[in-house]
């Protein structure tokens, strides 16, 4: 008997059939042999043999999601399906099974030289995944921008090395929290670089001008997220129970939320389908206006259409396959319609189509029902895991004075949002101090004005602006300006945020590098951007999708800005490469979400009760799970747990990596420091969350609502009922 029933599944758009199916299977076979993927033993192992190949036939998988190929593009895609679906398998076989960690580290980096991004590939192939990956680079990079090939790299590099993480998951049987599940399935499972395909299908690259905007990034990530669910509903019973895979969205929720496999499998089903909401919604609202701000012209915009039609192309085919592959569990749903008893045949898409969009009708309006300052509280706060001591710089005080002559220097207590008693109440030196406890007295100065501007822009907005995102933009627009790279700002600060960031922007960027500048710009406009989406959010009155909440969150709460400030503290000199090493990342961010998730915990009756917002992690919960209030803060408090253990995990991994890496002892030095000015970060908010008086019940008493619009381990006995009811 399969684990559970499959779900009744949101598919909004037709399949299609492309008629060059039968061209692409004789084709894909024949290339198959010629790799020797099809009945050649690798290290004693036959990975595929003409059954196995024949029955999972991805060229029927491409013909669904690529409808609309010629033959020829067509044929290549297959063989890039073939060659993905047997370097996973090959590496099932070949490492997973075996646990050989170092040589699985060995076969991964060999394949790097069979995709450079520029030039001829010179090694010689020594197996069918370095045999296949050589032909098809030939056959499909040279027709290609600098840009598309430099998001192909890393989509197909992210595919290949995250395997890594697969492997160690199993070998420490471990199952990974739903953030980071999220997070690393986009990598290893490969829809990245399915969307890189669908633009050489389409014939029309994303413009390079909006290709890493947050537009086309959520997109991108919304339909890989989408593609993955869906496959781990399906191969749910081969994976986890036959190959003893631990990378599962659906044994991820059994484990975290306490649930049977149904309840989980309803679960995934649910967040899926958020995802194709989300989708939908960007497509529809934020794509627009990103072809009219970067001066997109007609012939491009036409492109992104066609690539966003790839897109939604790729689902409903994808969806189609899983329903007839014998690679998956499929027992009870009937090619061409759903589950057993929904409509088939020929003229049904529509019917199905409806009754979909229908079924799904609750969901979608849950997240635009709420009302605005809801009495939730008071809040009782569960114990939370905190695994840092904290230490306070000797300069406390100091800076705290500081701050009240900085913010009456440059006018930010003459503007109606704050007054001298709102900035020493919120007392963001305490934060500062507690985050970079060795920092000297200038230092610590810095850094206690760049978390006072950028709480100080957070309260301005929503209070200034309030529903008026195109005044928001206009505001963010010249905040961007006062941040030159090099030269002086072209406009003259007019107000007290204004001034407060000419004034920290050139007191920080002085001593680095362009590079670096750029990079720190790049943080600060990640936060300025993600008030904006605050701000759109809080105008349709719409609770955000919960993956591109907790995404969104980092930058609200300004976390690039401050572990960017973290770097410039740390001693070592340390290869810029390795902060963007897939470890190195998700440490960053899982220190970020304990701290976000921490700061939502605090913040939530601030927030929905007495500022009528949307944007709290513990709001988002109840919305998406349909879940009591107690319920919600307990898995917030959960997932921020299974963060901060995360983080702990992942400091564990970083002398292997710096062994791989090669690195000298000046930059292991520095790695080490940046990891323990994390530590200092995450001891230091917590410690300033407790200390500060901005979101205890008697200072909230005093908290004036904002003008205009609104805008631990232990605890899963507290959410059993109501989730398994639910």
């Amino acid at each position: 008997m399969q684990p559970f029933e499959l779900p009744d599944f949101y598919m909004p758009y037709p399949a299609r059939l492309n008629a060059n199916l039968e061209r692409a299977r004789v084709h894909s076979k024949a290339w198959a042999y010629d790799m020797d993927m099809i009945d050649v033993p690798q290290h004693g192992t036959k990975i595929w043999d003409e059954d196995d190949f024949d029955s999972h036939d991805y060229a029927l998988l491409c013909a669904y999601t690529h409808p609309d190929a010629t033959g020829e593009d067509l044929d290549l895609v297959t063989d890039w399906y073939v060659w993905v679906f047997y370097f996973d398998d090959h590496f099932l076989e070949l490492f997973k099974r075996t646990g050989d960690l170092p040589a699985a580290r060995a076969y991964l980096d060999r394949l790097a030289a069979f995709m450079p991004p520029h030039g001829e590939i010179t090694e010689e192939p020594e197996n069918p995944v370095e045999r296949g990956l050589a032909d098809l680079w030939r056959r499909t990079v040279p027709v290609h921008s600098a840009d598309w090939r430099a998001r192909f790299v890393e989509s197909t590099k992210n595919l290949l090395d995250e395997s890594l993480w697969e492997l160690a998951n199993i070998n420490d049987g471990r199952v990974s929290n739903p953030i980071e599940y999220i997070e690393m399935r986009r990598k290893v499972g490969g829809a990245p670089w399915s969307a890189n395909l669908i633009e050489h299908v389409a014939g029309a690259e994303v413009p390079a001008a909006i290709s890493a905007s947050r537009p086309m990034r959520v997109l991108r990530d919304a339909f890989a997220d989408g593609v993955h669910l869906r496959n781990d509903l399906f191969s749910y019973e081969r994976e986890v129970l036959d190959e003893g895979e631990l990378s599962n969205g659906v044994l991820v929720l059994e484990r975290f939320l306490d649930l049977t496999t149904q309840q989980a499998a309803d679960k995934v089903n649910e967040l899926l389908t958020s995802r194709l909401h989300q989708f939908e919604h960007t497509a529809l609202t934020e794509v627009p206006p990103l072809f009219d701000q970067h001066g997109i012209d007609p012939l491009a915009r036409l492109g992104v259409g066609a690539y966003v039609k790839g897109l939604q192309d790729w689902q409903a085919g994808g969806h189609e396959w899983h329903m007839r592959s014998s690679r998956y569990m499929n027992e009870n749903v009937t090619p061409g319609g759903g589950v057993l008893g929904g409509p088939t045949g020929l003229g049904t898409s529509a019917a199905r189509i409806t009754a979909s969009v229908l079924r799904t009708l609750p969901q979608r309006a849950r997240a635009f029902q709420h009302v605005p300052f809801e009495k939730v509280g008071p809040i009782q706060l569960p114990q939370m895991y905190q695994p840092f001591p904290l230490t306070l710089s000797e300069h406390l005080d100091a800076s705290r004075e500081e701050m009240v002559r900085w913010g009456k220097a440059w006018g930010i207590l003459d503007e109606g949002v704050w007054t001298e008693k709102t900035l020493r109440d919120i007392d963001l030196p305490l934060c500062a101090a507690g985050i970079h406890p060795s920092a000297t007295e200038d230092e610590l100065h810095v850094s206690s004005g760049w978390l006072t501007w950028g709480t100080y822009g957070d309260d301005y907005y929503p209070r200034v602006f309030g529903r008026d995102l195109t005044a928001g933009q206009a505001q963010n627009a010249r905040l961007r300006e006062l941040m030159p790279v090099d030269g002086p700002s072209p406009v003259v600060p007019v107000n007290g945020l204004e001034r407060g960031l000419a004034d920290m922007w050139l007191r920080t960027v002085g001593p680095l590098s362009v590079p670096l500048r750029q990079e720190f710009r790049a943080a600060i406009e990640a936060m300025l951007d993600s008030w904006e989406w605050e701000m759109d959010n809080t105008r349709r009155n719409r609770i955000p999708d919960p993956i591109d909440y907790i995404e969104m969150r980092r930058d609200t709460f300004g976390s690039d800005l401050t572990k960017f400030l973290a770097r410039l503290t740390s001693s070592g000199d340390v290869p810029p490469e390795v902060y963007r090493a897939g470890p190195v990342v998700s440490l960053g961010n899982a220190a970020m979400d304990w701290a976000v998730l921490l700061n939502d915990l605090f913040s939530y009756r601030k927030e929905i009760e007495f500022e009528g917002e949307l944007h709290n992690g513990v709001l988002v919960v109840r919305s998406f799970l349909d879940v009591r209030q107690d319920q919600a803060i307990a898995l917030v408090n959960d997932l921020m747990t299974r963060r901060g253990q995360q983080f702990e995990h992942l400091t564990e991994q970083l002398p292997a990596l710096v062994d791989h890496l090669g690195l000298d002892e000046d930059a292991r030095a520095g790695l080490a420091a940046y990891v323990q000015n994390l530590r200092d970060w995450m001891a230091g908010i917590e410690n300033w969350h407790r200390g500060c008086h901005r979101y205890a019940d008697a200072d909230l008493r005093h908290e004036p609502v904002r003008v205009g619009t609104p805008t631990g381990l232990g605890t899963s006995a507290a959410r059993l009922t109501g989730l398994r009811s639910a």
